[in-house]
This record gives structure tokens, sequence and C-alpha cells, in this order.
């Protein structure tokens, strides 16, 4: 196996994992909220809200970065 396909296994991982991750996570603004409405409270991300946050950015930091190895390595 080289790094190609490594590469590869890689980004296909990273990507359905970033997928279900931002899927998993809570609305945090309603329908109102985009008409400046919104009326809920500023709260801070606590427990496994604040996980899944965390590991969605590293899935996604992961995800890029294996798209540009694979870019930069020479076929």
């Amino acid at each position: 196996m080289n790094i190609g396909s490594f590469l590869e296994v890689v980004i296909f991982i990273s990507a359905i994992l970033t997928i279900l991750l931002v899927l998993l996570q809570q609305r945090g603004a309603s329908l109102g909220a985009g008409f400046g409405s919104s009326g809920e409270l500023y709260t801070t991300r606590r427990g496994l809200e604040k996980s899944l946050f965390v590991a969605t950015i590293v899935f996604a930091v992961i995800f890029v970065l294996s798209i540009l190895g694979i870019l930069l390595i020479p076929s």
C-alpha cells in the first residue's frame, strides 16, 4: 500500500466522519435568527457537545491536509 492509496482511504474516512459529526450537532439558530430575532442566550459548549465540536474540527483539518497531501505527492 503506497502513500497515495493510504491518503485516499484517509480522505474517505475523514469525509464520512466529518459529515456524521456535523449532522449530530444541534442547531443553534432557528428560522427567526435569520431575520435578527434570535431570542436565545449565548451558552458555552459543555460535555458531549464540546467533544463533538472539537472532533468535527479535527476531522475537517485531517480531511483538508490529506487532500493537500495527495495533491502535492507526485504520481
